[in-house]
């Protein structure tokens, strides 16, 4: 084999071990969490809040504001319970 050959060796290794280390990031990412079903539910939760506080930002009623208010307090309560296990 001539040097050409050589270098495309060379290439197809860095690629692979760039895809290697892509994977690698990507799984290491995915073991980080312990609970998948308590994630899943933390997300939830956050994502309930921010509608509630998109809500709350545009409503002009104030007993809408009082219960969005009191609806993203609870989820607060909610998120900071399964964030401490």
């Amino acid at each position: 084999m001539g040097d050409g050959a050589e270098g495309l060796i060379d290439a197809q290794s860095k690629i692979q071990d760039r895809l290697d280390e892509l994977e690698e990031r990507r799984t290491r990412r995915f073991r980080v969490v312990g609970n998948p079903e308590r994630e899943q539910r933390l997300q939830s939760l956050r994502l309930a809040r921010v509608e509630l506080v998109r809500q709350s930002d545009v409503s002009t009623h104030p007993v809408r504001r009082q219960q969005l208010a009191l609806a993203i307090a609870e989820l607060d309560r909610r998120i900071a319970e399964l964030s401490k296990k």
